[in-house]
């Protein structure tokens, strides 16, 4: 066997068990799942959010969207939402990736907690507040 087979043979070897620990060390260091009366709210919210953009209506959505919405460089407000940005965000490949997409939650330290839902290249986030939860805004999916 010639040096080079041995060598990539070894480097195969060595990728694969960094492979393997880093599978298990990230499986390790997973998010906490939301409490369960967050998940709870949470699943009502988007149920709701899901029969708005199944029947198309951006005022439904648009009410259950925190306004003034930052879109564009601006903070936009709901008769903006309406006329302009529900066409664009809401394409009709969003809305039918939106009633399946699993949401993932987070809560970095000092915030209420938020859900993301990801379709294509786009990140759907949906932030929690005094008043519930509310649509957020979109984020490229990095």
């Amino acid at each position: 066997m010639s040096f080079t087979r041995r060598f990539s043979a070894s480097a195969a070897a060595f990728g694969l068990a960094v492979t393997v620990l880093s599978g298990s060390n990230a499986l390790a260091q997973r998010d906490p799942p939301a409490p369960p009366a967050v998940q709870a709210e949470f699943r009502t919210f988007i149920a709701e959010f899901r029969t708005a953009l199944r029947a198309n209506d951006p005022s439904a959505v648009a009410s259950l969207t925190r306004m003034p919405i930052y879109y564009d460089d601006a903070h936009r407000d709901r008769a903006y939402f309406e006329s302009r940005i529900y066409r664009q965000m809401f394409t009709q490949r969003n809305r039918s990736c939106l009633q399946t997409a699993r949401p993932v939650y987070d809560k970095p330290p000092g915030s209420d907690g938020y859900y993301v839902l990801t379709c294509g290249d786009m990140l759907f986030s949906f932030t929690k507040k005094a008043d519930g939860f509310r649509f957020e805004g979109t984020h490229p999916n990095d």
